[in-house]
């Protein structure tokens, strides 16, 4: 891979299309590359309706694919890290994680969790520490937060004009 970052969401048999899309919203919001997902029950849960479409409002699935693959770890090239992110006994707390440039952040589904094969073959297991499981589509956008925090990405106002709606021109009185 030439890029010299690559982030990708890796979903294990989502079943809702409304964190789906939810998660679509937050890769647009935080610049990631790709989505991945196995199994069939988004596939299913999808056909009956747009709810996907609903959370996703910005329409990053138009720029960003979002693509059904047998093996997330088959869907990334050699040099991703596989980063799995559930409450799993032992993991990293993510405050304390320290991101690779390149990386596949690999989510449980809604009811279950990520298979321990996986989990024993990832580069690092981190868990969002609450008290209580998170939403997944919650639990994405805090992962890519931290990730956007920890980096040295520059935030400015020209940034919050570009990405703000168009009904909110408010600001801080100087």
């Amino acid at each position: 891979m030439s890029m010299s970052s690559f982030v990708a969401i890796g979903l294990v048999n989502p079943k809702s299309p409304t964190n789906v899309g939810g998660i679509m919203r937050a890769v647009g919001c935080y610049s990631a590359d790709a989505v991945f997902y196995t199994g069939k029950r988004y596939e299913l849960a999808s056909t009956n309706g747009s709810a996907q479409y609903n959370t996703d409002t910005k329409r990053a699935s138009s720029s960003i694919p979002l693509s059904k693959v047998e093996s997330l770890l088959d869907a990334i090239e050699p040099d991703v890290k596989v980063v799995c992110v559930d409450l799993v006994e032992g993991a990293i707390p993510l405050p304390e994680f320290e991101h690779p440039e390149k990386a596949i952040y690999i989510f449980g589904p809604e009811d279950g969790t990520i298979s321990q094969q996986v989990v024993n073959g990832a580069d690092a297991v981190v868990y969002v520490p609450t008290v209580g499981c998170m939403n997944l589509a919650a639990s994405v956008n805090v992962l890519l937060y931290d990730r956007l925090a920890k980096s040295s990405s520059i935030a400015s106002d020209e940034l919050i004009r570009s990405s703000r709606d168009t009904n909110n021109r408010v600001r801080v009185k100087r």
